[in-house]
């Protein structure tokens, strides 16, 4: 194998492999793969959640002591889901002006200061602290699916597996761990603020796994990518749809499945353990089937089968919710796993690394848009019908969709 004598021309240069040639060169703006950036991945995702999931727990103890309205705890509640949107859309632009490497480990740096910010003070603060944690989540959101594609380009499967599967277990932890570390450290702003650690512990492996991958010249990044707008792309589109909808089924899961299912006569303790079901039966789904469906020709029979899981549970959960909660949410839990085909798709679906930036960006800076709406949407259906009939009748109708636009999403084309 012969390997380009030149050193990397800044601090992030690294090498990269080239798709279907033996020879490997020195590419500004990518990672080489291996094991420690693997390892740099993993805490990267277990990162992108708990900021989120740790809130829930707590929300109720913070309101009382920040003296806040059922308002605040709201709009606390959706800056998530459109920071995701708007940071989203704005990643592809970073990393192409300091690199993948440095723009993740600037959106590290971000999300540990909003961490610390958002409780040291009042009500205002905590909201501009997710603000900020947030929009450094989004930005690692989009760039960490560019160095899987880069960096793993033989294990684009495998890595999103274990990249999601780390992610879905990130955001089990942050629910999972709050209160004990409540209790431990006495206060709601300390057990929030502890989430600070984890990000400074990945920022500093992440440094040492990127070093090597440098800023790539607006040149270079010209001729790696096509050049046209990913609007124009139908294939850009589906790919974007697919993962908008699988998002907004997510966040209405997340959102409102409990309250459903206590209305329906199920304890609130049941039903707080059946939505955990629903987040772990991801995890070793994400590790075993996005694999297989990166190998495959085309991803779209996973996707639907998957999808068809999802049908099945909601339907049930409509017509019967307390017939069998527990088989409806296993088969509601394997239907989001479809997660993890979302972002595979994203990554197969563009040739280059700046193609999966830009795809990557637009998929999550319009499906997170998409997102935020669905918890709206299907209170309001619920308060306008007096009943969850209807509502789900919309969650159907958009399943249909997602099926729908991942099969399409799903077929060996590029952007």
């Amino acid at each position: 194998m012969r390997v380009d004598s030149r050193e990397p021309v800044s601090p992030f240069d690294d090498r990269l492999e080239l798709e279907g040639s033996i020879e490997t060169e020195w590419r500004p703006g990518v990672i080489t793969g291996g094991v420690l950036l693997g390892v740099a991945v993993v805490l990267v995702a277990l990162n992108l959640r708990p900021a989120i999931t740790s809130v829930g727990p707590m929300l109720g103890e913070m309101r009382d002591d920040l003296g806040a309205t059922a308002t605040w705890a709201g709009v606390l509640t959706t800056l998530p889901g459109l920071c995701f949107a708007a940071a989203g859309l704005a990643a592809p632009l970073l990393a192409r002006r300091f690199g993948v490497g440095a723009a993740i480990a600037s959106a590290l740096s971000v999300l540990a200061v909003g961490l610390v910010l958002r409780v040291i003070d009042g009500p205002y603060v905590v909201l501009g602290g997710t603000l900020v944690a947030t929009a450094g989540i989004a930005l690692a959101n989009v760039l960490i699916p560019v160095v899987i594609k880069d960096s793993f380009p033989a294990r684009v499967g495998m890595m999103t597996g274990v990249y999601t599967a780390a992610l879905q277990g990130g955001g089990a932890l942050g629910s999972a761990l709050t209160p004990p570390l409540e209790n431990a450290f006495g206060g709601w702003r300390q057990s929030l603020g502890a989430w600070s650690v984890l990000a400074v512990l990945a920022l500093l492996v992440w440094i040492l796994a990127a070093r090597g991958a440098g800023r790539a010249p607006v040149a270079e990044a010209g001729k790696q990518g096509s050049g046209r707008s990913l609007l124009r792309s139908p294939l850009a589109w589906m790919v974007t749809l697919f993962f908008g909808t699988q998002a907004f089924l997510a966040y209405v899961v997340m959102g409102w499945l409990p309250e459903v299912m206590i209305d329906a006569g199920v304890s609130k303790g049941d039903s707080g353990l059946l939505l955990g079901l629903i987040s772990l039966i991801a995890v070793p789904i994400s590790l075993v089937v996005a694999p297989m469906a990166a190998r495959a020709g085309s991803q779209s029979a996973w996707i639907v089968g998957l999808g068809l899981f999802g049908f099945v549970g909601m339907v049930g959960m409509m017509v019967a919710p307390t017939a069998s909660p527990l088989l409806w949410c296993v088969l509601i839990g394997l239907g989001m796993s479809v997660f993890s085909l979302a972002l595979t798709v994203i990554a197969l679906r563009a040739r280059t690394g700046e193609d999966t930036a830009r795809l990557s960006g637009m998929a999550q800076g319009i499906g997170y848009l998409m997102a935020a709406v669905g918890p709206f949407l299907f209170g309001l259906l619920h308060d306008v019908t007096g009943g969850w009939t209807v509502p789900w009748i919309m969650m159907l109708v958009v399943f249909a969709a997602q099926m729908t636009f991942g099969a399409l999403a799903g077929r060996r084309r590029f952007v």
